[in-house]
C-alpha cells in the first residue's frame, strides 16, 4: 500500500525545484537566461512530443469517435463546470489567487503518457486511449486559451486577448509539436532508440520551467501569500474534484453499455490534467509573477491522479483477470 501512495520520483523532484527557487531564486540577467533557456526548453519538448505521435496508432483509434466525444466532454467541458463551483465558494474560504489555479487545472487537456500507460495495464483498449490523449492535447492548445479568456479573465474581471493568447499558445506549443509530427519520417527512429533520453529530457523541461516560475513568484512574495492552510485547501478541491470525475465518468460509461476496455479509456484519459502541457501554457498565458501560484493545485493534482489511477488500473487488470478465469473454467 506505501508503494502505491508515496510520492514518485519526479513529484519530488518538484519539489526539490520548488525549494531551490525558494531559498536561491534566478534574478537580473540569470532570470533573463532562464526564462530565455525555458523558451527553448519548451519548443524542444514539444518538438518531441510532436516526433513521438505515432501516425498510426492515431489512425488506428480513430474509430471510436464518440469514446473520443465522451472524453473531451469530460476535459474541457465536465472539468471547467466543476471549476466554476469552486470560483461560487466565498472569497474567505478560497482566495482568489487559489481559485485561477483550480481553473486554469481544469481547461486543461489530459495527459498522453501515463493516459495511454494507465489504460496498457489495465487492459483498455490502448489505440482508442492514443487517440483520445493526443487529439485532446492538440484541441487544448486553442481551448485552454480559450477558456482561460473566458473563465479566467472574467471572473477576475479583466479584459482578454483571447485571439493573442491562442496565437501566444499556437506559436510556442502547436508549432513546434505539428514540426515534431512531419519529421518523424526522419526523427521516428532516433525517438524509438532513444526513449529513457526523451523522457528524462521532458522532465527536465518541466522542472526548468518550474524553477524559473517558482523564482519569479518567490521574489514577488508567493509565501506570504499562500500559508500551509492554503495547500490543505488545494489538496482537498483536488481529491473533490479527481472523485467527482472518476464517478461521474464511471457512471455514464455504465448507463451509456460502454465496452469495458472503451470504460478504461473515458475513466483513465477523461480525468487527467498534463502536468507537461499545463506548466507551458501557464507560462505563456500568465505574467511570470503570477505562474508559481497558479500551478500549485495542478503539480499537487498530477500526484494524485498517478496514486488513484494506479490503483484503478490495478483493480481493472484484477477484475478482468478474475473474469477470464471464469470463463475458461470448465463447465
Amino acid at each position: 500500500m506505501f508503494s502505491r501512495i508515496r510520492p514518485d520520483g519526479f513529484t519530488l523532484l518538484l519539489a526539490g525545484a520548488v525549494l531551490l527557487a525558494t531559498l536561491l531564486p534566478c534574478r537580473g540577467a540569470a532570470a533573463a537566461g532562464f526564462e530565455w533557456a525555458t523558451r527553448a526548453a519548451i519548443t524542444l519538448l514539444f518538438f518531441m512530443h510532436g516526433a513521438k505521435l505515432s501516425r498510426e496508432a492515431v489512425v488506428r483509434g480513430l474509430g471510436a469517435w464518440r469514446l473520443h466525444l465522451g472524453v473531451l466532454t469530460s476535459t474541457f467541458v465536465l472539468f471547467p463546470l466543476l471549476g466554476l463551483m469552486v470560483i461560487l465558494v466565498p472569497d474567505a474560504w478560497i482566495g482568489p489567487e487559489v481559485k485561477v489555479g483550480v481553473l486554469f487545472l481544469c481547461v486543461l487537456p489530459s495527459t498522453v503518457q501515463s493516459s495511454i500507460a494507465l489504460t496498457a495495464i489495465a487492459g483498455g483498449n490502448v489505440a482508442a486511449a492514443v487517440c483520445s490523449a493526443s487529439l485532446s492535447n492538440i484541441l487544448g492548445v486553442f481551448l485552454t486559451p480559450l477558456l482561460v479568456g473566458l473563465l479566467i479573465h472574467a471572473q477576475a474581471g479583466q479584459d482578454a486577448d483571447i485571439v493573442g493568447a491562442i496565437g501566444n499558445v499556437a506559436l510556442t506549443l502547436l508549432a513546434p509539436f505539428l514540426l515534431g509530427h512531419l519529421s518523424r519520417p526522419w526523427t521516428a527512429r532516433f525517438v524509438d532508440r532513444h526513449k529513457l533520453f526523451l523522457g528524462r529530457l521532458d522532465r527536465g523541461s518541466i522542472l526548468l520551467v518550474v524553477y524559473t516560475a517558482f523564482s519569479a513568484a518567490v521574489i514577488e512574495g508567493i509565501w506570504s501569500r499562500l500559508t500551509v492552510g492554503d495547500f490543505a485547501l488545494i489538496a482537498v478541491v483536488d481529491v473533490l474534484l479527481l472523485a467527482a470525475v472518476l464517478v461521474l465518468t464511471t457512471v455514464a460509461a455504465r448507463l451509456f453499455g460502454v465496452r469495458v476496455e472503451d470504460e478504461i479509456v473515458l475513466v483513465f484519459c477523461g480525468s487527467k490534467k498534463s502536468l507537461a502541457s499545463g506548466v507551458p501554457m501557464a507560462a505563456a498565458l500568465f505574467p511570470a509573477a503570477a505562474v508559481g501560484v497558479i500551478i500549485v493545485p495542478l503539480m499537487l493534482f498530477h500526484q494524485l491522479q498517478l496514486i488513484v489511477c494506479a490503483i484503478l488500473a490495478r483493480r481493472y487488470a484484477e477484475r478482468n483477470a478474475a473474469e477470464d478465469a471464469t470463463v475458461m473454467l470448465p463447465t
